[in-house]
């Protein structure tokens, strides 16, 4: 599976031979659209199973760009654990390619074809930690109508889906020194609701501030 024809053929081939569908996250805009040298694993909606989930991932080849496929009604307490393994595999192998990139696939309703949100360097966190110097920036997701963004000289702003990137915007113009934004999101929050903060945020204007590769997953 060399590009993105083959992988299409293969999703379409897997759901008609077992009789599994898989919904992907939906969004409005996609910056990568297509990417070659690919293969893809599959997150399977499927009450059947331990957790409501199934991975398959025997099509999976370590020195490709990895395309990971979650259906959307996953919850993050289903899906991470199991993103968190695929990364495992793929950074402890020796066969490695360190060019090669992991990505979610989702389904970019502007385009009417798949898009794709590029989390190689993403780091999930499901136990405490301590907020990170660096982060100026706080932002909680509990869903997509309660969420939260905190500076480190205690602002507080609560917000939603549909206010949040000016919200974000307004609170990082109100301080003169550039830094990093923390993300934290409810392990109840489904994977949709998750792709569609990301892929906003992904299209903010930051003014030079970055976002951590630390996102922690709370109960």
């Amino acid at each position: 599976m060399k590009n993105l024809l083959p992988f299409i053929l293969v999703c379409l081939f897997l759901s008609c031979e077992n009789e599994k569908i898989i919904q992907l996250p939906e969004i409005t805009h996609s910056d990568i659209t297509e990417i070659h040298d690919v293969s893809p694993a599959y997150l399977f909606y499927d009450k059947t199973q331990i957790d409501s989930i199934e991975l398959n991932r025997k099509n999976l080849i370590v020195t490709t760009h990895w395309l990971v496929n979650v259906d959307k009604r996953l919850t993050l307490k289903q899906a991470i654990p199991h993103i968190k393994f695929l990364q495992d595999k793929k950074a402890n192998s020796s066969h490695k390619n360190e060019s090669a990139k992991n990505y979610f696939t989702c389904n970019d309703l502007s385009r009417k074809n798949l898009g794709f949100i590029e989390f190689t360097n993403v780091i999930y966190e499901t136990e405490g930690r301590e907020i990170e110097a660096e982060n100026n920036y706080n932002v909680v997701v509990i869903n997509l109508n309660d969420i939260k963004i905190s500076t480190l000289n205690s602002s507080y702003y609560k917000t939603d889906i549909t206010n949040f990137a000016n919200s974000l915007r307004k609170t990082i113009s109100k301080n003169e020194e550039n830094g990093r934004i923390s993300l934290s999101f409810n392990n109840k929050l489904s994977f949709q609701n998750y792709i569609t903060f990301k892929s906003i945020l992904l299209q903010l204007d930051l003014e030079n501030n970055t976002i951590s590769n630390n996102e922690f997953i709370f109960n």
